[in-house]
């Protein structure tokens, strides 16, 4: 694919701040850069599953670690003086729909002032030049369409975590026009879909319930086997993060909104998704729907990913039954007490086909 061919010389020695870095997707970020031979240092809560995935693949390792809750804007400020970043993602968030119904405010002090505090740390460190803001699919007011959202659709989440991811872009909107472009600050926010990967510890996501279920002996139990997802493995989102943050870095008309989400074949059930996992797995697993008394959750959501593809040549490498054998492959390594992060070097070495092509 065009659009990843020198990423790897790109972030050689560039310093890279990741909030959110203990996180599952934080943690694989943080595995690639280092691989890439950036300086990564990175700013976040304690991870909050256990086991976790930053634990158990030693990812501390690979950064400057900062523990620090993004709603602590003096710390915060001391750490982007500290480390002068070149390029921030920013990831942390709150990130559970039905964690969020639990816990508004906090959900909405950590997505939505936390981004403000992170956009106030961008402003006042000159050495920033390129950012990318984490936001979601469910950004979206979702109507249940059977087509894709495109970057121009309305904002407005339903749940006080879509609905504060939504603020999110607004806020990071605000910025941009007030502060950042006049900085020379080159600013996008991408809206990926459900991702899975290997190391996801995450309670209420299925393939981290698929996996429990095989550790434990059991059956799987799927609550919305009719809900449509677009499912994707956790590289394909990451490495479109790094392409766009590269780009825009290059060339500002590149900064934008953008849409990250898999071919429209791979928007499938919860349901289908358990089956493939159960093929992919194998030894005679199996799954069956439960009731669930749940709070509300949108029913069907896909993305329209044109704008990406159109404006990068950007396209997704593993379609959904990839993505659940990759997951597949990095649970059994875990169990079998393997080192997990010689599997997430490897499987990252297989999305970028470095090992036929010996790049």
């Amino acid at each position: 694919m065009e659009s990843l061919e020198g990423l790897k010389k790109f972030y050689q020695g560039k310093k890279v701040l990741i909030t959110g870095h203990t996180g599952f997707k934080g943690s694989w970020l943080c595995a690639i850069l280092h691989y890439f031979g950036a300086e990564v240092s990175g700013i976040s809560l304690k991870p909050n599953t256990n086991p976790s995935l930053y634990e158990v693949g030693g990812i501390d390792d690979l950064v400057h670690s900062y523990i620090c809750d993004i709603r602590d804007l003096n710390k915060m400020e001391k750490i982007f003086s500290e480390e002068k970043p070149e390029i921030v993602f920013h990831l942390a968030a709150q990130p559970i729909v039905l964690d969020s119904y639990t816990d508004p405010v906090y959900t909405y002090e950590t997505n939505v002032m936390g981004t403000v505090n992170v956009l106030e740390c961008i402003r006042k460190t000159p050495s920033v030049k390129s950012v990318v803001n984490i936001t979601t699919d469910k950004v979206y007011q979702n109507n249940e369409w059977n087509w894709g959202y495109r970057e121009i659709d309305r904002l407005n989440g339903y749940d006080p975590y879509s609905n504060s991811k939504s603020c999110s872009e607004l806020v990071t909107d605000s910025y941009k026009k007030s502060f950042l472009e006049e900085l020379g600050v080159i600013v996008s926010t991408a809206r990926a879909g459900n991702v899975i990967g290997g190391g996801d510890f995450a309670n209420f996501r299925i393939i981290p319930d698929c996996v429990r279920a095989m550790k434990e002996g059991k059956e799987i139990e799927v609550r919305n086997p009719n809900s449509t997802r677009p499912y994707q493995h956790v590289l394909e989102p990451l490495f479109a993060y790094l392409m766009i943050a590269k780009e825009q870095y290059l060339d500002k008309s590149k900064a934008g909104s953008y849409n990250i989400g898999p071919d429209e074949t791979d928007c499938i059930t919860t349901g289908d998704l358990a089956t493939i996992f159960c093929e992919e797995w194998g030894e005679g697993a199996k799954w069956h729907a439960i009731d669930y008394n749940a709070p509300h959750e949108a029913n069907f959501l896909k993305l329209d990913c044109s704008k990406l593809k159109s404006m990068f040549g950007w396209k997704p490498r593993w379609n959904v039954r990839e993505a659940v054998g990759k997951t597949a492959e990095w649970s059994k390594a875990y169990f079998a007490n393997e080192n997990v992060l010689d599997t997430m070097l490897k499987q990252i070495k297989e999305y970028l086909k470095e090992e036929e092509n010996n790049v």
